[in-house]
């Protein structure tokens, strides 16, 4: 009977002992693979994504291939082509408009096209190297990124554009070269990361022309969000590879929290309080990197979800509640979009 009892105690005792390890494996990891789109026209380097909502389709920008692709996210397979455009980058689609931008970083343009039709409206002739592209709804105003080295200019310029009209309204200088332009809640100033200078220049957009600098704390900032709720700026760098959380109001960083390599794309989920940090471009794998924030200032690494080789740019869409990324070919598998769903 003694014996029976000390045995019963001992298998209480392990079963006790390997619970915690038991809920750690079963933990939920942040993000869910749901589907895998097929991309097998698509063998280079894809960059930046938008999405039509209400007509389920996702555009990616297919720089190594010189074209748009457009994707069918109802049935989950390619949709159509737009090919002859060089370096396409930036890309947003405006529902209200019905209106398709893309920038194109080596023939210097901006195009408009049909969002039904997808047939060429306009095509605006800029200096070379457009790449962002940001839509303010209340002035119905584009803004694209270009100028800097790859237009052979000591300056970066943002383009701003009558999103009706297609018409050049005017260009603001900044330092160089812009490789991450956010806007405010209200759109009256630009967030514009400066990659070169490792800063980020805030513009005043009545004005046109810079108000401050914030230097910041590590090299090479190039994607970033914006939580308006709490003021906060989330700014992914290179060197070494940090998210930076900076008071939108200030500059001021508040928190600098690690990634990984690669980093291409920076997202805010408001509805769960995440950010979603891409990681993986020219490398042998890909993450995204996923942190919970549990107050303006304070932030928690929630795990870092396996994507694929050189997966680096990605896009969140909160209203399909869907994390897109894109994942290259190699030698083994062809060009994907890695479809996510946000685990409770």
């Amino acid at each position: 009977m003694i014996r029976k009892t000390i045995a019963i105690c001992v298998a209480a005792f392990v079963c006790a002992a390997m619970l915690p390890i038991r809920l750690h494996a079963q933990a939920k990891e942040p993000l869910r693979l749901v589907q895998t789109i097929s991309m097998p026209n698509v063998t280079g380097r894809m960059d930046h994504l938008d999405v039509d909502v209400k007509g389920q389709r996702l555009f990616v920008s297919d720089l190594g291939g010189n074209s748009l692709q457009v994707i069918d996210l109802r049935a989950g397979k390619w949709l159509h082509s737009i090919p002859g455009v060089q370096v396409p980058q930036g890309v947003w689609f405006v529902p209200s408009l019905n209106r398709l931008f893309l920038a194109s970083g080596d023939d210097g343009m901006l195009r408009i096209f049909n969002g039904t039709t997808l047939h060429l409206i306009k095509a605006i002739q800029l200096e070379k190297g457009p790449n962002r592209v940001i839509y303010d709804p209340a002035r119905e105003r584009i803004y694209v990124g270009y100028g800097g080295k790859d237009a052979g200019l000591s300056y970066g310029l943002v383009g701003m554009i009558n999103a009706k009209t297609g018409a050049l309204i005017g260009t603001i200088k900044v330092a160089a070269h812009p490789a991450e332009i956010l806007m405010n809640r209200n759109g009256t100033q630009l967030y514009v990361f400066v990659y070169v200078n490792n800063e980020i220049q805030v513009v005043n957009v009545k004005q046109r022309k810079v108000i401050a600098t914030w230097p910041v704390s590590s090299t090479g900032p190039g994607d970033g969000a914006i939580d308006y709720a709490t003021h906060r700026l989330f700014v992914g760098t290179k060197g070494p590879p940090q998210l930076l959380v900076l008071d939108s109001r200030t500059g001021k960083q508040v928190a600098a929290l690690p990634i990984g390599g690669g980093m291409d794309g920076v997202f805010f989920d408001a509805r769960h309080k995440r950010i979603y940090v891409s990681c993986g471009r020219g490398l042998g794998t890909g993450y995204v990197y996923a942190f919970q924030q549990l107050g303006a200032d304070s932030y928690k690494f929630i795990g870092k979800v396996p994507t694929r080789a050189g997966s680096g740019t990605s896009f969140w869409s909160p209203q399909l509640n869907r994390f897109y990324v894109a994942a290259p070919a190699s030698d083994t598998e062809k060009g994907a979009i890695l479809v996510f769903e946000p685990e409770p």
